[in-house]
């Protein structure tokens, strides 16, 4: 059998050896984003997202091999385990395999088919199964014994059923055929429960829903299982007619019947042993594999939405930085006001103020005024504008406020409210806040997540933060998991300034953990800014081994060293230096210098700590040290008197900002208060597989309004811009089914289009009652 390490690489198509190396990294603590940058010559250079696979891997693949030892063990001590199921046990390569060997030796409660045995019937089971020729009931009558509770042959004959119903439904080869065709051939049917037509009409697109299992996709998959959960709809996997005609074998009992080797040719026994098989099927497998087969749908799909989530809290979080600017931030509000705070470069709270510029109050003018006298009094360059209610009336209040104060340069800018108030009402921000009110400290996380994204949404729960379809309906640890990993890559690889990180933000960094990021925060406040890394050797708890997992990321502006605001680890200072000496530099003079960094060949430094892989990073980082990888900052301009959906007509052309990205399109807020859809086949031009492939989470997109369903909450929006929206009152069909007619000539779209099952129209309406409304 492979070893751990052997499968995991041959699944990533590496060396074993690299696989094994970076296992024993794991194992001695250190962390993805650690290995990835600074430990490329023991891996080979494997990068984070193989990273992150190997570790998801090897936590599966231990996990089995506990599990094999302990089914091992167990058989053994009943004395039952031969050479060949040893050898079957061994090269089981998933659980499932492995419990459908372990399941005839699984110590169990008594059964029927136990029952039987102990009274006497195996004999006759036996028998009944080696020679159909024998007559059951002649048979039975020997077995009639009611001191053993065998009253009649009925009786005899139903224990010799249960007896090789449980023998059959224990064949582990039997199980993975079953198991083969259902996954291969198998539909998906669901059905509206009787009298939840009202109570389920947001799942009315599966009211008569039958689709192959293979091909459901995950957000079906999810809604289906929701719309289970919830009481609407009976879900069941169907394979074959499942009314077959009088005398036909269900396709699964052929199945059986032919892996048992039971074939009904007129004998005497052959009727009584067809509906074992039929017993086996129906009583036995049926609601088994059905179960387990509907878990691995949920499986696939809570894996792949836990996928695209973390691949939009990615692309949030990278999103550009409006930089350390003084900023305004405004909560919007009607009855109770807006909330205005201001913030300096570092995010600390200077001002706050609440005002009363919309219904009922109507208090225009001295809210503008209040507004002005905070900008001119703290230097304001930024406004940063909370999208929930009223925010397209409090953009208008900044746009005047901007025009009021003509001598000063300011720029607004609408920000995603989404776990703002998660983050208000959390113990982080209470210890950070303990005396400001929790509506104000709302507007302090607006005011924050436009100077720095990742620096103010490391504080939320990640699936707080809104860029994911049914995060609720997934597993949660799994989801933690996945989304705590993405947070943590995104951190390193942007990288934290050590004097004014939060310990939030601190928390996220290789190495680090609560404890010792508040300890770092401690230390900074009783003794000043770090002058340089070496100083967090002092601070309590942070000895070599996290120094040395953390420290590269870690960043020391203005401090003693230049290297100590780059992203070069402390590990390769010396390295550094001998680079500079034998060039005849100082390090200070290398920093920066392009030209005289291009001719550098990194082979000609290596030693036996650092390789052409790591050098050749260094040589990058001091052409341009500390560089952000996020891009330029840029602000969406929503059209004004769009405010609502009202205002939006058919035709528009209008710019918005990608908010969220499923697998079948993208969502885009274009200031309305509720995102528009952009179907997938209507984000280009030319066919793609994948939305990401166009646009992700934080990018500014025109679009043209295709259709507006007021009633319904629902915009169609296309980036197709030449798209012509549909004629009043044609609702033969669908802006995407419209779009995939137009895209006939691809033969895989075609392809793609005819399997889709609903119907187009029908699965694009059920997309628009996910989107998520803003507050």
């Amino acid at each position: 059998m492979q070893s751990i390490a052997a499968r995991i690489a041959a699944e990533l198509s590496v060396r074993p050896e690299q696989v094994e190396a970076t296992v024993g990294l794991l194992d001695e603590g250190a962390s993805v984003p650690f290995i990835a940058r600074y430990r490329k010559e023991v891996t080979g250079s494997l990068d984070d997202t193989q990273l992150r696979y190997l570790e998801e891997r090897l936590r599966y693949l231990r996990e089995l091999e506990d599990r094999r030892a302990a089914v091992l063990s167990s058989i053994a001590e009943q004395d039952k385990l031969t050479p060949e199921l040893e050898r079957d046990i061994r090269q089981a390569d998933t659980k499932t395999r492995l419990e459908d060997l372990y399941l005839p030796y699984k110590p169990k409660r008594r059964t029927k088919g136990q029952i039987a045995i102990e009274a006497g019937l195996e004999p006759l089971a036996e028998a009944l199964y080696a020679d159909p020729t024998l007559d059951p009931e002649a048979q039975a009558a020997a077995y009639i014994d009611a001191d053993k509770g065998v009253a009649d042959s009925k009786a005899a004959l139903d224990g010799a059923k249960y007896i090789l119903m449980e023998r059959f439904s224990e064949n582990a080869a039997l199980l993975d055929k079953l198991r083969r065709a259902l996954r291969e051939e198998g539909r998906v049917v669901s059905r509206l429960v009787a009298g939840k037509e009202q109570e389920g009409a947001k799942f009315s697109d599966y009211f008569e829903y039958d689709e192959p299992l293979a091909k459901v996709p995950s957000h079906r998959a999810l809604a289906i299982l929701r719309g289970r959960n919830e009481g609407v709809l009976s879900i069941a996997l169907e394979l074959g007619d499942e009314a077959p005609a009088v005398g036909a074998m269900h396709p699964c009992e052929g199945i059986i019947a032919q892996a048992v080797e039971i074939d009904n040719q007129g004998r005497a026994a052959d009727k009584w042993l067809a509906e074992v098989v039929r017993w086996t099927w129906r009583v036995k497998l049926l609601g088994h594999l059905e179960t387990e087969l509907l878990g691995e749908l949920r499986e696939g799909a809570e894996d792949e939405a836990i996928r695209v989530f973390a691949s939009n809290l990615k692309d949030l979080l990278l999103s550009a930085p409006a930089g350390p600017r003084i900023t305004l931030g405004l909560d919007p509000g009607l009855r109770t006001g807006v909330k205005v705070v201001v913030v300096d470069a570092t995010g600390k709270l200077l001002d706050t103020a609440t005002i009363f510029p919309h219904a009922p109050r109507n208090d225009w003018d001295r809210s503008l005024a209040t507004l002005a006298e905070l900008c001119s009094q703290h230097q304001v360059s930024l406004i940063a504008v909370g999208n929930g209610t009223a925010s397209r009336e409090t953009d208008k209040l900044a746009a005047e406020l901007i025009k009021l104060c003509s001598g000063q340069t300011m720029q607004k800018v609408m920000v995603s409210e989404a776990g703002a108030s998660v983050y208000s009402a959390s113990e982080l921000a209470a210890k950070e806040f303990p005396d400001l009110d929790v509506t104000y400290r709302g507007a302090v996380s607006i005011a924050r997540r436009l100077q720095d994204p990742l620096a103010e949404l490391v504080k939320i729960e990640p699936k707080a933060i809104g860029v994911g379809q049914y995060q609720h309906d997934v597993s949660q640890v799994k989801l933690a998991r996945g989304l705590d990993a993405v947070v943590e890559d995104c951190v390193n690889a942007v990288g934290v300034d050590l004097n004014t990180a939060s310990a939030a933000l601190l928390t996220r960094v290789s190495g680090l953990n609560p404890s010792i990021a508040q300890n770092i925060v401690d230390y900074r406040d009783q003794h000043g800014a770090f002058q340089n890394r070496k100083q967090l050797l002092k601070v309590s708890r942070l000895g070599d081994k996290t120094f040395e997992q953390a420290a590269g990321f870690l960043r020391v502006m203005n401090g003693d060293n230049p290297l100590d605001a780059s992203a070069v680890h402390p590990e390769a200072y010396p390295l550094v230096t001998r680079i500079a000496e034998e060039t005849g530099r100082d390090v200070r003079g290398l920093i920066g210098d392009s030209a005289f960094l291009r001719k550098l060949e990194p082979a000609r430094y290596t030693d036996e700590h650092f390789g052409v892989p790591t050098i050749t990073d260094i040589l990058k980082e001091l052409d341009k040290p500390g560089r952000d990888p996020r891009p330029e900052f840029k602000a969406a301009e929503f059209q004004e008197g769009v405010e609502s959906l009202k205002d939006l007509k058919p035709g528009m052309t209008l710019e918005g900002v990608v908010t969220n990205v499923a697998n079948f399109g993208a969502f885009v807020d274009i200031g309305v208060h509720q995102d528009g859809l952009v179907h997938i086949s209507m984000l280009s031009e030319q066919f793609i597989k994948d939305p990401r492939d166009v646009v992700k989470a934080g990018d500014i997109v025109k679009v043209k309004v295709m259709e507006v369903d007021i009633p319904r909450q629902r915009i169609s929006l296309s980036m197709r811009l030449n798209d012509s929206p549909p004629a009043a009152g044609d609702k033969s069909e669908s802006p995407a089914e419209r779009s995939r007619a137009r895209n006939q000539g691809n033969k895989h779209n075609a392809k793609t289009n005819s399997q889709a099952k609903p119907s187009p129209e029908g699965t694009f309406a059920s997309l628009f009652a996910n989107a998520k409304k803003k507050r």
